[in-house]
């Protein structure tokens, strides 16, 4: 096999998202290329170098890592039957360069993905082909956020049309109302795991219905209704007409929920719920009621009326598998119900976000306790080799080895306890300074102006997710004048970097950000700071990696688990977080920061609780974090602050990976009971 066949193979497969030796060889062929297109592998290979394929030694480096490929795709048979699951979500978060993705949910789905490739799982992934994507983000003079749509290009992603045994295009189809919506697929390979995507856009559907896949959460409800009647039922006879046989099907969220419908015309309505139950998981992600997808009962019953027919059931009766009370004509159909009712298991993704489901839930199990509520937890965890900067992997390997492969308790990261003070000092302070070079290089190609004046030795703090209300990330400015005190404190420096999108109808979230960036412009705030714009899963891995502190301060208990926090743990980054979501169940006190406590009260109202909570954050920031972070030794290191590293690497580095998500999804959710394997 040539160079040329070698390096087109990788680019196949988003392996390379994963390892960071196969991107730098697309880097090395057009590093203009490459970054210009957020490191998509196809077009740099495209425009690639002459002078750099036929250089031996680059040669020598194609060899190697696509030797390592071939084993990994190699190693993932077994002799063991296994149990063959089919895992559907609305959006999958793999790489910057291909944005099928808007937050943590897609960002969730992507880590499950590839974390299930590395433990050898039989898994099948079926999601939507967004051609438009998650928008780009820009801003207008009034510092208002702006959104443009750019269109996917099939051509330059490593996605393959799905044919028939013709070798025509496969199509499928299903109803929306009258009207029959037909789809085609793509699928891209995710290391060992196929991920096929539905698209409906194809010259045989009418103009609004070739639109159905091209964006995210479309505002209008009987769009979102038909999008998701594609997703469940279109994916489901997708799966079969590819001859995919599954025995668990995984619903991430009530958006894929109808495909139990689909699942329920096999054995029909009075013989096929229990069928239907026995085949399906749920995992819900979303704690606040408002949240859920409900839609109007005689929107539902007329977009979904091919399928209710051929079910066989009265009006009443589907009706009843969306709703709390059956008997009620006045509410709405609630898609997350529908998952409910028909699966054997539910979870949601952190602990206390298993409480709070049980107890938004609860009215629909009225027979039982809260505590019987049958909603489990499985806490989220993230990839590793994803999230990890490659500058952190010598340190990482000199550490610890074969961290990548070895990650399989907390005892692995049992060597962070034998680095020295030096050591682990220098390693924080190469992040930080790699992450302001890369804040400097960035600030100079954004939409607007912005000072920049961010010290390699100063105390640096992250915040970048959505801009969703709930997360307040102006928090910290509540308080100007305090805020004031903290950034222009020459003998214990501050500075913070944001990044993050709003969605595009949400008018406070965009006006978050607007208060952000008329900050930056305070002569006060002056440079100390940033704001990065167009957020992208390439800008969180610097910023998780480079911060000293990762802000989190939504409205408890608001977040259902939160997984950039758990990012910043293997680079020695700490955690000042509201006690909510992965981080109530992960702090004890010596493994990073709080704000509050888990005894707080949650029902005060928006403005007192907000305050509440910004006291909370100024203190802690002023009463430990800043004291402790610059509190040196005579040797010069920050001895105690040294010490929260240590014990959060090696307590959560493991604790909250997607290898051990993975394995409890194995154990507690789809039934298997030997896990061996996987460890």
């Amino acid at each position: 096999m040539s160079i040329q066949q070698k390096l087109e193979h990788l680019a196949s497969n988003l392996w390379w998202s994963w390892n960071p030796e196969a991107l730098d060889l697309f880097r090395r062929l057009n590093q203009e290329a490459f970054e210009v297109s957020n490191s998509n592998p196809r077009v740099a290979l495209r425009r690639a170098l002459a002078s750099v394929i036929d250089d031996p030694g680059f040669q020598s480096d194609v060899d190697g890592v696509y030797s390592e490929f071939i084993s990994y795709l190699d190693g993932g048979t077994s002799s063991k039957p296994s149990v063959r699951m089919a895992y559907f979500c609305m959006e999958f978060g793999l790489h910057e360069s291909l944005p099928l993705y808007s937050g943590g949910l897609g960002i969730l789905a992507g880590d499950h993905l590839k974390a299930s490739s590395d433990s050898g799982l039989n898994l099948t992934g079926v999601g939507l082909l967004l051609r438009h994507g998650y928008f780009k983000q820009y801003f207008d003079d009034n510092l208002y956020q702006q959104a443009e749509y750019p269109s996917i290009d099939v051509t330059k992603h490593p996605l393959e049309p799905v044919l028939d045994e013709a070798g025509e295009t496969l199509l499928v189809s299903v109803f929306c109302g009258k009207e029959e919506v037909f789809l085609r697929a793509w699928k891209l390979n995710v290391g060992r795991i196929e991920l096929f995507l539905l698209d409906s856009d194809i010259s045989r559907n009418q103009h609004e219905n070739r639109f159905l896949t091209s964006r995210l959460y479309q505002g209008r409800t009987h769009i979102r209704l038909k999008q998701e009647i594609v997703l469940g039922i279109g994916g489901i006879r997708l799966l079969r007409a590819v001859g995919k046989d599954v025995d668990v099907y995984h619903m991430n969220e009530g958006h894929c929920a109808f495909l139990t419908l689909e699942l329920l015309t096999k054995d029909g309505w009075d013989a096929g719920q229990d069928s239907v139950r026995s085949q399906c998981v749920f995992t819900t992600h979303t704690p606040v009621l408002a949240g859920h997808d409900r839609f109007e009962p005689k929107l539902v019953l007329s977009e979904l009326s091919d399928i209710r027919q051929r079910l066989g059931c009265t009006k009443e009766e589907f009706l009843s598998l969306g709703r709390v009370n059956p008997d009620s004509d006045d509410e709405l159909f609630t898609m997350t119900i529908l998952a409910l009712k028909l699966s054997r298991n539910s979870n949601g993704v952190s602990r206390l976000n298993g409480h709070v489901a049980r107890e938004q839930w609860h009215p629909l199990y009225k027979e039982k306790s809260l505590d019987e509520v049958p909603i489990g937890h499985v806490t989220n965890g993230i990839h590793l080799r994803t999230w990890t900067s490659i500058h952190a992997r010598p340190f990482l390997k000199n550490q610890f080895g074969d961290w990548e492969n070895r990650n399989v308790s907390a005892d692995d990261w049992s060597g962070i306890r034998k680095t020295s003070d030096s050591e682990l000092w220098a390693y924080r302070r190469m992040l930080r300074t790699k992450l302001i070079e890369f804040v400097e290089d960035r600030v100079g190609r954004q939409s607007f102006e912005q000072p920049v004046d961010l010290s390699v030795d100063a105390l640096t703090i992250g915040f970048a997710r959505r801009f969703a209300s709930y997360k307040r990330a102006p928090l910290l400015f509540s308080d100007l004048d305090r805020a004031a005190r903290l950034f222009s404190n020459a003998e214990r420096p501050v500075q913070i970097i944001f990044a993050g999108k709003a969605h595009p109808d949400n008018d406070e979230g965009r006006y978050y950000i607007k208060q952000i960036l008329e900050i930056t412009r305070m002569p006060e705030f002056s440079g100390k700071v940033i704001f990065l714009e167009n957020y992208h899963m390439g800008i969180g891995r610097m910023l998780v990696s480079g911060c000293d502190v990762w802000l989190n301060n939504p409205r408890r208990p608001h977040e259902a688990c939160g997984t950039s926090g758990q990012k910043v743990t293997i680079h020695g980054g700490l955690n000042l977080s509201i006690l909510d979501g992965w981080w109530a169940e992960a702090f004890d006190g010596s493994n990073g920061f709080a704000i509050g406590d888990q005894d707080q009260d949650n029902h005060l109202d928006t403005t007192e609780g907000d305050s509440r909570d910004a006291e909370f954050l100024y203190t802690t920031l002023e009463e430990q974090i800043l004291p402790m972070f610059y509190q040196r030794s005579n040797a010069g290191f920050p001895v105690e602050w040294l010490g929260k590293i240590r014990n959060a690497m090696h307590d959560l580095t493991f604790e909250f990976s997607a290898r051990r998500m993975i394995r409890d999804y194995v154990d507690k959710i789809y039934t298997v009971r030997d896990v061996s394997e996987l460890a």
